[in-house]
């Protein structure tokens, strides 16, 4: 019963049938092998964008950080809600990797809204050189609190950001999730509707740790690679990264991955309505805020649940005060394992 995160679940064996295929024989270093080549070819189509420059780092800290320090000069600031990844987990790498662009929260909550963020773009580069200047605009699709942007919401932000000549990037550690739920494809998420860059999440959904960073504008190719290897984020032994990639896209497992996992997070869902507890969030894709009292919470992690206590203590005198939870189902959970978490209510 691990439902503390999508990040606990195991590799998906096709992943791991490609990462021991290519460790037969030699292969050239830093992203210069063969299989690299073929990723390339494949996110190009995945994406619908021939030009797109794509590349491989390990780590979502990384994709991010890098990705928006290519967009985001040291005199800038981020735009991001106030949940956002890069602003509560990233211990200020964003800041680090771009020499010291700040990051400015959109008020509201995990999805901006282009209202909130107009009136914070137009709050910046209100005092000359003493302040920060206008950069980036980043969103998170999922977002941290479990909800999906629509199209239209997406369109709506990255039509506030292209008004004032900023770039736009997606933070998409669940990026496969939000696509299935929302039954488009990845270029009617991205730059069909105005995003410049998007990391592209593979380590929650089934890989071991690889994540691909897809620029639409190839121009920043070159400075990607500099900052990756500036960084310390160039593998020698990259075929490792580019083997994982490959296995998650062969025949669209990262796919039927995030539609297993949002399946079980709806299964979850029903079965916590059923069971009266209360909803802190809408859950749109594989992540789940609720709130259920103590006891239920009690008898749960004594059966051996792992997850997170999202407000409250497990520890307290009255059993039946109400604690959040954030449970987040990963895609090797079955129908079987949701069920034996629901009977413990």
């Amino acid at each position: 019963m691990y439902l503390a995160s999508d990040n606990t679940g195991p590799a998906h064996p096709q992943v791991m049938e490609h990462v021991l295929a290519a460790n037969e024989g030699y292969a050239m270093p830093y992203g210069a092998d063969p299989i690299m080549e073929r990723v390339r070819d494949r996110m190009r189509d995945v994406f619908e964008a021939p030009d797109a420059a794509v590349y491989l780092v390990a780590t979502g800290t990384a994709a991010n950080a890098l990705a928006l320090a290519c967009y985001g000069q040291p005199w800038q600031t981020v735009f991001c809600s106030p949940v956002a990844h890069i602003h509560e987990d990233e211990c200020n790498a964003p800041e680090f990797y771009s020499a010291g662009s700040k990051l400015t929260l959109v008020p509201g909550s995990d999805r901006m809204t282009p209202d909130a963020l107009r009136s914070s773009i137009e709050t910046e580069e209100s005092r000359g050189v003493h302040g920060p200047q206008r950069g980036p605009v980043s969103i998170t699709q999922v977002t941290e609190r479990g909800g999906v942007y629509t199209l239209d919401e997406i369109t709506s932000l990255t039509d506030v950001a292209k008004h004032y000549g900023l770039p736009v990037h997606l933070d998409g550690a669940r990026f496969a999730n939000a696509m299935v739920a929302l039954e488009c494809s990845a270029a009617e998420m991205t730059w069909k509707r105005g995003v410049d860059v998007v990391s592209f999440g593979g380590t929650k959904n089934g890989c071991l740790g690889v994540e691909a960073v897809v620029f639409f504008d190839p121009d920043k190719a070159w400075e990607f690679e500099l900052r990756r290897k500036r960084g310390a984020h160039l593998f020698s032994k990259h075929r490792f990264l580019s083997a994982q990639m490959e296995g998650y896209l062969k025949n669209d497992i990262w796919l039927d991955m995030a539609r297993q996992s949002n399946a079980r997070a709806a299964q979850l869902s029903a079965g916590l309505l059923e069971k009266g507890a209360h909803f802190l969030h809408a859950p749109d894709a594989n992540m789940i805020f609720a709130s259920f009292p103590r006891r239920i919470h009690q008898r749960l992690h004594d059966a051996g649940a792992k997850y997170y206590i999202w407000s409250g203590n497990l520890e307290g005198d009255d059993p039946d005060a109400l604690l959040a939870a954030r449970l987040v189902c990963d895609w090797s959970l079955s129908e079987e394992h949701i069920a034996e978490f629901l009977s413990h209510f």
